[in-house]
């Protein structure tokens, strides 16, 4: 398994949280007990002491914390002997040491850079994406729940793990860049190949989908469910004897791809009007029988009582130090190799630990911390 040496914010934290659920050892180092990732809410707990933030038990479980100052001489030296006997390093950019320290340190090291400088919704804007999300006629709307750091956070570890794999062919070590974002302008490649090919611009639609006919998120009885109705031969009449609607049966022409993209709006008029009357559940239950893609729109609530995920071992209940008992995801990874993720690391609980694996003494330990190398 490879150690990998962390030293991110949102945007690379979930790619080592990867690199834990498939067994490898993460160290993260951090400056100070008010890491970035510590302090980002919302907080599990009412204090205020950097070890409460759910960002931080989620994104840093199973990973080892070190506290450490690498601005100061001392800890400079600690960290590039670390680096020294590391596989990896994943972090965000400008660092504090060059390049060629680091590849000096370790001549087979895979250090994933990341560039994210620009604020996220700069990040967004400048991809593309911002012109594809909010409602017509209106502004732009951002993307939610931090979605562009952490999904920048997969391009992340699939870069180090190629870096990785090339590492032990070769022998030799690679500095991998990653941008967040370019890594978001992959996620409106839809966009393009549909102008590339049609000369159609997608823009925004709201809730509704901008590519086919009937797709979207679609308010329903109990909340909002999602289709996406791909065109092909005989489908569109599988669907009118599924809906059942007269108005749509009635207009025969509605069976070309074509006509069905000029009245979309009219076609999903007449499906929400259908759609109140059912329950989500129901709904997608019926779709799947019927081959449609489809899927209810979750909330919060619906996921931690989700059967599939509690069945599959996704949600798992943990004794947690600090909270009690809790209803823990331990991710995708973790749940298809059937392993368990440690609850995330207090501030410098390792830092013994690692640094007596270094070679350093109890004494050159005290005199770390002392001079305020070492932080506890």
């Amino acid at each position: 398994m490879a150690r990998i040496i962390e030293l991110t914010d949102l945007s690379g934290a979930y790619a080592s949280r990867l690199f834990v659920e498939s067994g490898h050892e993460v160290i993260r180092v951090e400056s100070n007990s008010r890491d970035s990732l510590r302090q980002r809410e919302p907080s599990l707990g009412s204090v205020d002491d950097g070890e409460s933030s759910a960002y931080h038990h989620f994104l840093n479980a199973g990973k080892k914390s070190l506290g450490l100052d690498i601005k100061s001489a001392p800890g400079r030296k600690i960290f590039l002997r670390l680096l020294a006997q590391a596989d990896a390093l994943i972090a965000n950019v400008p660092f504090a040491i060059e390049d060629a320290a680091l590849i000096s340190a370790n001549t087979k090291l895979v250090y994933t850079k990341i560039e994210d400088e620009e604020p996220d919704i700069c990040a967004m804007a400048r991809s593309g994406l911002m012109s594809l999300t909010g409602q017509p006629e209106q502004s732009p709307m951002i993307l939610g729940g931090d979605i562009a750091a952490l999904a920048t956070g997969i391009y992340v570890a699939v870069a180090t793990a190629a870096g990785l794999h090339s590492a032990k062919k070769t022998g030799k070590g690679a500095i991998v860049n990653v941008s967040l974002r370019e890594a978001l302008e992959s996620f409106a490649e839809q966009a393009m190949v549909e102008y590339k090919f049609s000369g159609v611009v997608t823009e925004r639609r709201g809730s509704k989908g901008a590519i086919t006919a009937i797709s979207g998120a679609l308010p329903c009885k109990d909340g909002h469910w999602v289709i996406s109705q791909i065109h092909r031969p005989g489908r569109w009449n599988k669907f009118v004897e599924w809906v059942n609607d007269a108005e749509l049966a009635a207009d025969s022409s509605l069976a070309e791809e074509q006509n069905q993209i000029i009245r979309r709006d009219f076609i999903l008029e007449r499906v929400l009007s259908w759609a109140s009357q059912h329950g989500k559940n129901e709904l997608v239950q019926e779709a799947q029988k019927r081959h449609f893609p489809a899927s209810p729109v979750s909330t919060m609530l619906d996921l931690v009582d989700d059967p599939q995920l509690k069945a599959r071992g996704f949600l798992r209940h943990i004794d947690h130090r600090q909270f009690g008992t809790l209803t823990f995801p331990q991710g995708a990874i973790a749940t298809m190799r059937n392993s368990e993720i440690a609850t995330a690391s207090r501030f410098g609980e390792h830092n013994r630990e690692i640094l007596s694996r270094l070679g350093y003494s109890s004494s050159d330990q005290q005199s770390f911390a002392a001079s305020g190398a070492i932080q506890e």
